[in-house]
């Protein structure tokens, strides 16, 4: 898997995250677009990996004014699920963010469905359930930075 980053929303990499989570936010789970897409794209950076070229999952960080970094809109298409790519991204994820970022911590809204994913990948859940965009939701923490 290739990963690639942009915070250009004119770029084929931002055209590309916005194809996989169209596809899944709106199509599949029937987000409204208005929602989907919103008023931190121009201020997020954008991360799609690819398979043999192909795009097949993004997110989009940004870094919280307390400095934690907001992980967003993970998406993997149906066609890459359940064979690690979630993994791929989040470990890609977590290096962007420690790195390039300086975060210390992880933050998330997960869909209640993806708790467990997270949860694999040492998330912990934070108070309670909420909705959003009708969809239950829990807050998701992750120290990155122990020091």
């Amino acid at each position: 898997m290739i990963f690639k980053t942009t915070t250009d929303t004119s770029s084929a990499i931002y055209s590309d995250a916005l194809s996989i989570r169209k596809t899944i936010f709106i199509e599949e789970q029937h987000v409204d677009e208005s929602l989907e897409i919103d008023e931190l794209e121009e201020f997020t950076l954008h991360i799609v990996g690819y398979l043999n070229d192909s795009p097949a999952c993004t997110a989009r960080l940004y870094k919280k004014e307390d400095g934690d970094i907001k992980v967003q809109r993970v998406a993997v298409l149906k066609a890459y699920r359940n064979q690690g790519t979630g993994h791929l991204l989040m470990a890609k994820i977590e290096q962007i963010a420690k790195t390039d970022l300086q975060g210390k911590r992880l933050v998330l809204d997960s869909q209640d469905h993806a708790i467990p994913f997270y949860e694999k990948c040492q998330f912990t859940v934070q108070g309670d359930g909420f909705l959003d965009a009708n969809i239950p939701h829990h807050f998701m923490q992750k120290e990155i930075d122990k020091r």
